[in-house]
């Protein structure tokens, strides 16, 4: 993250450092991003850039993270009108609202992209490891308001819910890159038939009529079915 001496700069200076560095990593894969090229676009000598950032990953980072508070803020200003529809209708229309948001800031999203299709991932790790909470904490408001609605077990863990919806979404993206690497977002039906997918799994869940059959004489298939222990 950027040190004091960044945040006390000029809003114009400041803003011609973001946008130099979000350039350079919409560009290239990390490893091949130049804090050279970065400060030559940002017009600023080299032993500012150190005054300003402990090397190119703590820039890097600081630009994840405004990219992510960009994303999170064009999902939240949707918020009211996902009140007028059922839980499982909002996760499809958030998904729907993220590839709208790729169409909005495509240089953000590249960077996205970059680091999803990148071989690094250790930076992968850390990145999401820094940016996840912050999703699961928007899930877990969606949930709370759905189970007061009665649209989720109000008896489920919903923290850790949000969780697991966090880490589904990001697996259906990544699914879909390995599945479809050279295509991009760019056949929204392909991506959405994935995400049907999940939104089906997540709602009736994976265990077949036989299941429950097996155990309907132990008496635990009405557990079993609303997912409690």
């Amino acid at each position: 993250m950027p040190k004091q001496t960044f945040l006390n700069l000029p809003v114009e200076k400041k803003q011609r450092i973001i946008d130099a560095a979000a350039d350079e990593f919409a560009a290239f894969p990390y490893l091949k991003t130049s804090i050279n090229r970065i400060i030559k676009k940002a017009d600023i000598a080299k032993g500012s850039f150190y005054q300003y950032f402990e090397n190119k990953k703590d820039l890097y980072k600081y630009i994840i993270d405004i990219a992510g508070e960009t994303k999170l803020k064009f999902f939240r200003e949707r918020l009211p009108e996902y009140k007028k529809i059922d839980f499982f209708s909002i996760l499809k229309e958030v998904f729907l609202a993220g590839i709208e948001f790729k169409r909005n800031y495509p240089r953000y999203s590249q960077i996205g992209d970059l680091l999803l299709k990148g071989e690094n991932e250790s930076l992968k790790n850390e990145i999401y490891d820094m940016s996840k909470p912050k999703t699961n904490d928007f899930y877990l408001e969606l949930l709370q308001k759905a189970a007061e609605k009665g649209e989720v077990d109000a008896e489920i863990d919903l923290e850790f819910t949000s969780y697991m919806l966090t880490e589904l979404t990001i697996s259906v993206v990544d699914y879909y890159f390995k599945k479809h690497s050279s295509e991009g977002l760019e056949d929204l039906n392909k991506m959405m038939a994935y995400l049907d997918k999940m939104l089906y799994i997540v709602k009736n869940g994976i265990a077949g009529e036989g299941y429950y059959a097996a155990y309907q004489d132990e008496g635990i298939k009405e557990n079993l079915s609303s997912g409690k222990n």
